[in-house]
């Protein structure tokens, strides 16, 4: 072998050495999770998987705090935790190198690097620790009042929100629709952010809003979300409460006007006028009546139990003395009314039995009225008198006469009289009484009107009574057994007082039960003898039938046929039966005829 040869032989195992020492040291492979996500509090696993294993095969865990810091280490069944470390006490290594970390907090959220120490090498891999916690709702406060249309901006409210981790973003807006997020204070609409870590490593962000609103914007309404990320790389939000602008504004117009009150006013009403402006906050008002002054409150004016007196012109003025202006408006108030009803006589009657009663009722009212009498519910007059011709003890009672005007609901006015009948009683009289059959008990009621108690007597007497009263009408039942004399001869109700008396007789009739079964036999009876003469009238056109001649004439005998054939018959009229089953009665009737000669 030449020196050429000997030479490239010597370079080719060289180089085949470190091929073979370059993949010796990479056979040991470290696998781990780039970045592991896990809700604080919550425990977090970080899989370190090593191939091939071997006996002396160590495994270590670091983290970055500025500097590599070991946290714990495993060799076999040998596993360690590095003490005087943030995770001393929450950390455990598993068989198959796994790192185990128990209730997360968000300092938690390092690199943390798994590395083997082998003969064949040192790799290492490094897993990212992301720690989400969920920030409180964000709360919005508000500032005190602010002013429209000045030439500096003013704050319209701060937003907070707490606990969020990573670092949650504030959205700002109006009427549902976002703001721009500016920061630049030189501009009309900027908002300033401020943010604090908790000693709990979680983050609070604040957030102010500024503005130069204008007169518009005193019905916007404002709130603000927050934006928050959560594992997988969800952005999820939340919503603030709502809030509006404390804005003040200078007024332009007035509005003067009833306040829940009916429209017509009448007396007795409370009316409230109420004062206002489309400015805020309101100004000072004055109210007049007739150029008086009146004394109102926060732009009300209250008139408590109005009267007639009280109709009147009133006015609100608007005093404004920061911009100096003045705004007025006027109400022209009118009060309807009724008059108390004057009824002449205007004391009670006590009217004798058949005698005249009458009354007169007058009213005045501020528009056109009724004047009606009633009893109860009933109305008797529409013109103001009352005439009751020829008493009655149910004329008794209670009249009212009312006074209304019908285009203002409710303005009424009303007086009673009462009317009172004395005289002697008097008996309705009563419906017809039926018994069953002699020795039943009946019940009789005999119902008379008095003014005063009157006394009842009954013929025949004895059976059980009682009376019951009712204003002037006096009921006396009597409760009795009856006999063939009382049915006969009927019961007598007599009522007496200091003014007369007053009898009624009470008829009895026995019921007659069998008159409606009397009633059905004499219909079936009707239907029988009908049945039997339609039968007989059967019989007779039978007969006549058979009477007919062979030559469909009407005959009885020989002499008729032969009077009918000769022409000699007295009638005018000769009836022709066609039928054949006429003509075969025909025949058995010769048939017939022939057998008996």
């Amino acid at each position: 072998m030449d020196g050429i040869t000997h030479g490239r032989t010597l370079l080719l195992c060289t180089l085949l050495l470190w091929v073979f020492q370059v993949v010796s040291s990479g056979n040991v492979n470290v696998v781990v999770k780039p970045k592991v996500e896990v809700l604080k509090g919550k425990p977090a696993t970080l899989p370190c998987t090593v191939t091939p294993l071997t006996t002396g095969t160590v495994v270590e865990w670091y983290i970055d705090l500025g500097t590599r810091t070991r946290i714990a280490f495993r060799r076999g069944t040998e596993k360690l935790v590095d003490a005087g470390t943030p995770l001393s006490d929450r950390i455990d290594i598993g068989e198959d190198f796994t790192l185990t970390i128990s209730s997360v907090k968000p300092s938690d959220e390092l690199n943390f690097t798994c590395q083997v120490s082998d003969p064949a090498g040192s790799p290492d891999g490094t897993t990212s620790l992301k720690v989400f916690s969920e920030p409180e709702h964000p709360k919005l406060t508000t500032s005190q009042a602010i002013s429209a249309g000045t030439p500096s901006s003013s704050e319209v409210g701060t937003c907070e929100t707490k606990n969020g981790h990573p670092l949650p973003r504030i959205v700002w807006f109006r009427d549902a629709k976002p703001l721009p997020e500016v920061k630049d204070k030189r501009e009309k609409t900027y908002m300033v952010t401020k943010q604090v870590t908790e000693t709990s490593g979680l983050i609070t962000v604040m957030s102010s809003l500024y503005m130069q609103p204008t007169k518009e914007d005193k019905d916007s309404e404002f709130y603000c979300t927050v934006e928050y990320s959560m594992p997988g790389n969800k952005i999820e939000t939340k919503d603030s409460n709502r809030i509006k602008i404390n804005l003040n504004y200078p007024s332009g117009t007035i509005k003067f006007s009833l306040f829940n009150a009916t429209v017509p006013v009448k007396e007795g009403d409370t009316v409230t006028m109420k004062c206002e402006t489309d400015g805020n906050p309101q100004p000072l008002f004055e109210f007049t009546k007739n150029g008086a002054d009146v004394q109102g409150k926060d732009g009300l004016l209250i008139l408590k139990s109005v009267k007639r007196s009280d109709a009147a012109l009133y006015k609100c003025t608007a005093l404004d003395f920061e911009i100096d202006f003045i705004l007025e408006k006027t109400i022209n108030l009118t009060v309807d009314y009724i008059d108390p009803v004057n009824v002449t006589p205007a004391e009670s009657k006590v009217v004798m039995l058949g005698d005249k009663a009458t009354w007169q009722c007058k009213t005045k009212a501020s528009r056109a009225h009724t004047v009606q009498w009633k009893k109860g519910s009933e109305v008797l007059s529409q013109n103001g008198t009352l005439s009751i011709q020829n008493v009655s003890y149910q004329n008794a009672g209670e009249y009212v006469c009312v006074g209304a005007v019908p285009s203002v609901p409710g303005l009424t006015s009303q007086a009673s009289v009462n009317l009172t009948v004395k005289g002697k009683p008097v008996i309705d009289p009563p419906a017809p009484v039926r018994v069953g059959k002699e020795g039943d008990k009946v019940t009789l009621m005999c119902v008379a009107y008095s003014l005063t108690s009157p006394d009842f007597t009954w013929k025949p007497s004895g059976g059980e009574q009682s009376i019951m009263v009712e204003g002037n009408k006096w009921v006396s039942t009597l409760t009795l057994k009856t006999t063939a004399d009382i049915i006969n001869n009927g019961v007598t109700c007599k009522v007496n007082n200091e003014h007369g008396t007053d009898s009624m007789a009470f008829p009895l009739s026995l019921e007659q039960v069998g008159s409606s079964a009397e009633a059905g036999q004499g219909g079936s009876s009707a239907v029988v003898i009908a049945v039997v003469v339609c039968v007989l009238l059967l019989l007779l056109l039978v007969g006549l039938l058979y009477c007919l001649s062979k030559n469909n004439k009407l005959s009885c005998s020989k002499k008729d046929t032969k009077e009918v054939n000769s022409g000699m018959t007295n009638s005018s009229v000769v009836m022709e039966l066609k039928t054949d089953k006429l003509n075969e009665e025909d025949g058995l009737l010769n048939k017939k005829n022939a057998t008996e000669q």
